[in-house]
């Protein structure tokens, strides 16, 4: 038994000496990624190829199997390591149009026009941010634009966009607001030229473009803006195409509902002032989640979220469906109903089909990630 301490000892060196290892094959493995792309923004490959990285992680799975290792451990690890390696291919991109003069971005200075600047210079384009204080010398700036963004709140959208009745010809416009439909048809009566509406389903803390989604509402001149929209691909960002009406009733859902929904939860716990440290060191891993997404809502800009669900038309009558679910379900739990209950759920359940229990695994991930995260400290 003496000699149990140190062979512990030594079993534990031989891990740091492998945990070692890793640590400096994941260094090369690094500098490998950047070179790759550097090689893609030289020949213009979008830096995220789905089709690749599922053939890589199917080798390593099948590899991970034949040496008695969990293919799930592997495929984690090496999608960790995918995100990163995305990171330091974030470099310069090869621009899809150099015939572009001059991109103005109005409202480049906010958070997410900011991060259209950046793509934008990163790609090699001449980028001009247009600012509330600049409108003096609009005309001026707009001359040669070969693309002008729109990137201001949405309340103020529609407004900026009736200013806009002076750019080239040829010029692109487009807008990156969450609502698609009015935004469109202001764009469609401002501007004789190409009209492009987009909604990047992301906020402006990414590290990167990879995998993002954009949506794409078609307007006018399809032909004249493919370049703009390979130009996208090209950042690592996946296309949705949508019609505008069909992206505002979707967002209904997506956007609206959901903030609010945690908008409510939130003032309820701030009204209800339980110990909040006590909730979260009770919680298991999906209700740290569900928590840490309403507790995220606040720590970002409430006029965002002010526009995003006041200025959607379906707001009220969705929300008000909404509630009247919810008292039929507390009507439920107040008569004690539980057959009742368990039949809709039963129901509601066949409606999300194959789709509730691939949220079941894909939870499951997700839940793993938030307990490996946990502290004592909590």
């Amino acid at each position: 038994m003496a000699t149990l301490p140190s062979t512990l000892d030594e079993l534990r060196q031989q891990i740091d000496q492998l945990d070692s290892q890793l640590v400096e094959i994941l260094a090369k493995r690094a500098a490998l990624t950047a070179k790759v792309g550097q090689y893609k923004s030289q020949v213009g490959l979008p830096i995220y190829v789905p089709e690749r990285e599922a053939e890589l992680i199917k080798k390593r799975r099948q590899q991970a199997k034949q040496s008695g290792v969990p293919p799930i451990l592997v495929e984690d690890l090496l999608r960790r390591i995918m995100r990163e390696s995305y990171h330091t291919q974030h470099v310069n991109y090869l621009c899809t149009n150099p015939s572009i003069k001059k991109i103005v971005v109005v409202g480049g200075a906010g958070a997410l026009g900011r991060i259209f600047v950046d793509m934008f210079r990163r790609s090699a384009y001449t980028v001009v941010v247009l600012e509330q204080h600049d409108w003096p010398q609009a005309d001026e700036m707009f001359a040669d634009a070969g693309l002008v963004l729109v990137a201001v709140p949405i309340k103020l959208t529609e407004a900026v966009i009736a200013k806009l009745t002076t750019l080239p010809r040829n010029c692109i416009l487009a807008d990156v607001t969450s609502t698609k439909q009015k935004p469109l048809l202001a764009m469609l009566k401002a501007h004789q030229g190409p009209v492009l509406g987009l909604h990047p389903m992301f906020g402006p803390d990414v590290a990167s473009l990879v995998k993002q989604v954009v949506v794409v509402c078609h307007g006018r001149g399809a032909d004249d803006y493919a370049w703009l929209l390979q130009q996208i691909t090209m950042w690592g960002a996946i296309l949705q195409v949508c019609e505008a009406d069909e992206h505002d009733a979707a967002m209904a859902f997506i956007q609206v509902m959901r903030h609010f929904c945690s908008y409510v939860m939130g003032a309820h716990l701030a009204t209800e002032n339980p110990n909040l440290k006590q909730l979260i060191s009770l919680s298991s891993p999906i209700y740290r989640l569900e928590l840490a997404m309403v507790g995220r809502l606040f720590a970002q800009d409430p006029t965002l979220y002010a526009d995003i669900i006041f200025d959607n038309e379906a707001s009220v009558d969705l929300l008000g469906k909404f509630a009247q679910q919810f008292n039929q379900g507390l009507d439920l739990v107040a008569t004690k109903n539980k057959g009742e209950f368990i039949k809709r759920f039963l129901k509601i359940g066949s409606w999300f089909g194959d789709y509730a229990k691939q949220s079941l695994v894909d939870s499951k991930k997700l839940l793993l990630k938030a307990d490996d995260d946990r502290t004592w400290s909590e």
